[in-house]
């Protein structure tokens, strides 16, 4: 699990580097940040599904998982939840630097593939790509929000070593092209939902939307026992 534990590592780096850079900056200079990061996230997500669309081979699949998803995380209500716990430890604004910062560091085809190539092949090149680009992503999540964006670390952690054990202990297969396709097309719309709402043009309660992500990977487990 080196690549996982080196990510989390520059995830931890970065953000502590930025909260550090954060003192220096002007609250007129933190909204600009605030704007890049969620016109990065925006485009980051459309750039997902564009790319990954015309791959698709269900069109259908990700219109259901958004749907399903979202349904079943509103009436978990999982946003409040999340707004609620961290709103023990600092300010809700908080909150939505952590689920931005959640969804571009986990739901991505290097911090989902990464971990199984490093379980399968033992090559680490995804994750350590992942970590370079996360380095850089933390610092100014944590020049804009704060040294909490810290705790985005551990969730990652938690994310990729699933993922690698899962992959080290057999499942390493079921992690198709085709299942890897439709998670950064799902994915790709939650993370822009996520851009738009530190732009502050819609609150999309994305975290309400992550079960939208489970969706694909049951279909793909049914779609496996019929085949079967």
């Amino acid at each position: 699990m080196i690549g996982t534990i080196v990510n989390t590592g520059t995830i931890a780096a970065g953000t502590i580097a930025g909260s550090i850079v954060k003192k220096g900056i002007k609250p007129q200079y933190q909204e600009s940040l605030f704007n890049a990061m969620g016109f990065a996230a925006t485009m980051l997500g459309i750039n997902a599904v564009v790319n990954h669309m015309p791959d698709s081979k269900y069109p259908v699949l990700f219109i259901v998982s958004l749907a399903v998803g979202s349904l079943v995380g509103s009436m978990i209500d999982l946003d409040a939840k999340f707004q609620r716990l961290v709103s023990r430890y600092a300010s809700t604004g908080l909150g939505q630097g952590l689920s931005s910062a959640v969804l571009l560091y986990c739901i991505g085809t290097l911090s989902i593939l990464g971990p199984v190539m490093s379980a399968v092949y033992e090559d680490h090149t995804y994750l350590f790509t992942n970590a370079a680009l996360d380095l850089v992503t933390s610092m100014v999540f944590a020049s804009t929000y704060g040294i909490g964006m810290i705790f985005a670390a551990p969730i990652l952690f938690a994310w990729q070593g699933s993922i690698y054990l899962l992959a080290y202990y057999g499942a390493g297969a079921f992690f198709t092209d085709e299942l890897m396709c439709e998670l950064s097309i799902v994915g790709g719309v939650l993370i822009a939902g996520s851009g738009l709402g530190i732009l502050k043009i819609k609150d999309c309660k994305t975290m309400n939307m992550l079960p939208s992500l489970l969706v694909p990977i049951v279909f793909f487990v049914i779609k496996g026992l019929i085949s079967s």
